[in-house]
């Protein structure tokens, strides 16, 4: 892996919380420290669950309640942060890392540790939960929901 900056076109919603996250310490206020995300311990991953679409592809809206559900058993993830022992183990991952940090990702519905971070669904993941590395995860959709 290089240490090459890559430009990667992510929702204004992910902008915004790793701009927040970057940001000065000593130049924050509370609120804005609130808004920092956590950071992964050990072998943990931290992912970021897409915004779901308002309205099914007819053009109906989607009740607030069926937007939550689909959020929750989303099955694509933005990974944002990885703790420090992600990959290491040469036994287990003797290819080195399935992923990293700015990927999208597939993981399995449900899984994981789920969080909120004002109002924004994330969970913390072991790091062989990665399932596969899509490059556009628009499309992807859970089968049965």
């Amino acid at each position: 892996m290089t240490n090459e900056k890559v430009n990667l076109l992510l929702p204004p919603h992910v902008q915004q919380m790793l701009a927040d996250e970057v940001a000065n310490p000593e130049d924050q206020t509370d609120g804005v420290k609130a808004k920092q995300l956590p950071d992964p311990v050990g072998y943990k991953m931290l992912l970021i669950l897409p915004e779901q679409d308002s309205a099914y592809d007819s053009g109906i809206l989607k009740a607030d309640t069926t937007r939550n559900a689909d959020e929750v058993a989303s099955v694509v993830a933005f990974v944002a942060k990885m703790g420090p022992d992600c990959y290491l183990d040469k036994v287990k991952f003797p290819n080195g890392p399935w992923c990293k940090e700015g990927d999208f990702v597939v993981i399995r519905p449900y899984g994981g540790t789920r969080i909120k971070v004002h109002g924004k669904e994330m969970r913390l993941v072991n790091d062989d939960s990665i399932e596969a590395v899509v490059e556009d995860p628009r499309g992807i959709k859970r089968i049965g929901g």
